[in-house]
């Protein structure tokens, strides 16, 4: 990847470093997985495309549903285990993928910077795709902790593992929480346990969040909340679209569904067409077709059964080191350390 280094600001503390990650040569186009996605039977669409400034502050307000047990249920998990997940990596490097507002992430500071010798900086490197969010969150954190340096880098996962910047600490923490885990399928999943592997070296460590199989009628209502927040955020994905590649949604003319899928134990989000329609996106040289009720799926989110999660990341040399939940099992932190 060619790495773009934004140049600082005046508002801009001397310890948030951003940069922004680049397409190298022979990578796809930008916008080239719009292109194929919308031309495909079924469409489909990249969650990526969620998180402009407007879709992060969206996705925000999720987190605080009453509806949307996930973010809560691992913040009282983290809160639970934070000074045993510190005890047991020692001075360490922090690394988030998909980082956003990091409103999780301080409570792993905070137990972290209590195994940080004194004085000494912990290095938190935030990846996310949103740079607004990120440089919001840096500032924030950095305000709060004196001791944090942070190295931000904004791209998707892939891009950011393969640009970490040089180690302060002796190991390396990786967190992907949120059950993000969720919106890949098992191929995508493989691949990206395979290259979150070749990130760390032996000794560093994969703290992985996931969401596990309960009563349906529960994870339904976490992705149809009764003030719509959900289906805004699903149709914001449209407006970015529209933005970026200078495209005609006519977002009035789309409609959100997202349902459980038991056979394959997933939500399944939707964006459904109302009217046959056309929709072109113009920097991409586009025109998409839609019947009426056709629908372009933006996103699933798997649930999983522990022992199987453990197995597939076992595959990869990352070997379980210790796991938390909550009372009720629904959801799940796992602590993998590399051979």
């Amino acid at each position: 990847m060619d790495l773009v280094q934004r140049a600082y600001s005046p508002h801009r503390p001397s310890d948030i470093r951003i940069r922004v990650l680049q397409p190298a040569d022979g990578a796809a186009p930008e916008g080239g997985d719009v292109a194929q996605g919308l031309g495909a039977r079924p469409k489909t669409l990249p969650p990526k495309y969620f998180y402009d400034a407007q879709g992060s502050r969206l996705f925000d307000r999720i987190t605080t549903l009453p509806e949307y047990y996930l973010t809560r249920t691992e913040q009282l998990i983290l809160a639970e285990c934070a000074r045993d997940l510190a005890r047991r990596m020692g001075p360490t490097d922090l690394v988030e993928l998909g980082s956003g507002s990091a409103k999780k992430t301080r409570t792993v500071i905070d137990a972290l910077l209590e195994e940080t010798p004194a004085k000494a900086p912990l290095l938190y490197v935030p990846i996310d795709v949103s740079e607004a969010a990120l440089e919001e969150s840096a500032a924030g954190l950095v305000a709060a902790y004196p001791r944090l340096a942070i190295s931000g880098l904004v791209g998707t996962y892939e891009a950011g593992l393969a640009a970490l910047p040089p180690r302060l600490a002796p190991r390396r923490l990786m967190l992907f929480l949120g059950s993000t885990i969720g919106n890949l399928d098992d191929g995508e999943s493989a691949e990206f346990f395979a290259r979150a592997a070749r990130a760390l070296e032996p000794g560093d460590a994969l703290l992985l969040g996931f969401d596990l199989v309960k009563t349906p009628g529960i994870i339904d209502a976490a992705y149809n909340d009764a003030q719509g927040v959900t289906a805004a955020f699903n149709l914001n994905m449209l407006r970015h679209l529209n933005r970026r590649f200078d495209g005609d949604f006519d977002l009035a003319c789309f409609r959100h569904r997202a349902f459980f899928d038991a056979e394959a134990s997933r939500i399944e989000m939707h964006l459904v067409s109302a009217c046959a329609q056309t929709v072109s996106l113009r920097k991409l040289g586009l025109v998409a077709r839609f019947d009426a009720g056709e629908t372009i799926r933006t996103e699933i989110s798997r649930k999983f059964r522990f022992a199987a999660m453990a197995e597939a990341v076992s595959r990869h040399g990352l070997a379980l080191e210790a796991r938390w939940s909550d009372r009720q099992e629904w959801f799940a932190l796992a602590l993998f350390r590399k051979h």
